[in-house]
């Protein structure tokens, strides 16, 4: 697709970061103006993701500054192109990691934008007409309505937003493996934090008996009693896991911190997978023999749009939402360290539309 010259001329409030320090500031920038298959959406709230941290800090080598994160976004449609027919002024949207796609691959055709080679994300982007996209964090956002899902009504806006990536990042795999309220098996969550907590949730709605293996022993009262999970497994517990080893179908690995595979692959079945779906800032260890049981180890990376929409209509069935703690625009650089600690249960959401004494 070639590129047009870009036509920004809405100014919009928000907040980005200009350098590798990762320190978030009040930032001034430009949109372009609602095109007749864009959506116009008013911010109210975005998710914090492990991926800004990652971003904001050039953990990858890939920033481009000044960057505004943000890819959990959720607010209020405030116009639509003329050629925009599933979308309507007022209605309840969501945005999520795709910002573009080159729609002519098989990927794009079967609804799996997430692996085009051409994908660009909402933010760190460069979009078509050769801008830099920007993300949430900030009051208003243009979208091409291919990327854009609605939000049930029965979700609250700011538990729903950590769905448009931790949500669907952990559902496409289950949906992938046939574990969509399906006959009933034995799954296991690597990680109890903010993508991990979506799955332990996703399983039991599911109807699968889950299990939880954590590092940390004094996670166990609150993956049993809150989240409902049905075992736990103290991963640096040798006993532990060696009563572990080959009960689980499907185990999902949702850690973003350097840690090895082996151990983790001993308690699968015989033709049991393991999906890597946590993005670390350097490499996770293997060192394992999956001829050992016809195991197999994937990853994964969100999901497509459809898949995306089906995850939000499930989770408008189910009642099913992310554990969140919300903090104003002032305090977000607080909760970005927070978040480096692992210290939230289990997500951090920017009230983007509450008042703010930085703007």
């Amino acid at each position: 697709m070639a590129q047009t010259t870009p036509n920004h001329t809405q100014t919009v409030a928000g907040w980005a970061a200009r350098d590798s320090a990762g320190e978030i500031a009040p930032y001034t920038f430009k949109r372009r103006e609602n095109g007749d298959t864009d959506v116009t959406i008013e911010i109210l709230y975005c998710g914090i993701c492990h991926t800004d941290l990652h971003q904001v800090k050039d953990d990858w080598g890939m920033t481009m500054y000044p960057i505004v994160p943000g890819h959990e976004i959720t607010g209020i449609i405030t116009k639509v192109g003329k050629k925009v027919e599933n979308f309507k002024v007022g209605d309840r949207a969501g945005i999520g990691c795709l910002a573009a796609s080159c729609l002519e691959c098989d990927f794009c055709k079967s609804s799996q934008e997430n692996y085009c080679d051409q994908l660009q994300f909402t933010y760190n982007g460069i979009f078509w007409d050769g801008s830099i996209t920007y993300g949430g964090y900030s009051k208003m956002i243009v979208v091409k309505k291919r990327y854009v899902v609605h939000v049930p009504e029965s979700l609250p806006m700011d538990a729903a937003a950590p769905l448009l990536c931790a949500g669907v990042t952990v559902f496409t795999p289950l949906k992938n493996h046939n574990l969509i309220e399906s006959p009933k098996k034995n799954i296991g969550v690597v990680g109890l934090g903010g993508l991990g907590h979506v799955a332990v949730k996703f399983g039991k709605a599911f109807g699968h008996h889950v299990t939880v293996i954590s590092t940390s022993p004094s996670k166990e009262k609150e993956a049993r009693d809150r989240l409902g999970a049905d075992d736990f497994i103290v991963s640096s517990n040798p006993k532990q896991m060696e009563m572990g080893k080959r009960t689980l179908d499907f185990i999902l690995d949702t850690v973003s911190a350097d840690h090895s595979l082996g151990p983790i692959l001993e308690l699968l079945k015989v033709n049991g997978t393991l999906v890597i779906v946590g993005a670390s800032s350097s490499t996770i260890f293997v060192c394992l023999n999956t001829n050992a049981g016809k195991r197999t180890v994937k990853g994964g990376i969100i999901g497509g749009m459809k898949e995306t929409q089906e995850m939000m209509d499930l989770c408008g069935k189910h009642n099913i939402t992310c554990d969140i703690e919300v903090v104003k625009p002032d305090d977000i650089n607080e909760a970005l360290g927070r978040l480096a600690r692992n210290d939230v249960k289990y997500r951090f959401v920017i009230d983007i539309g509450g008042n703010s004494s930085s703007l």
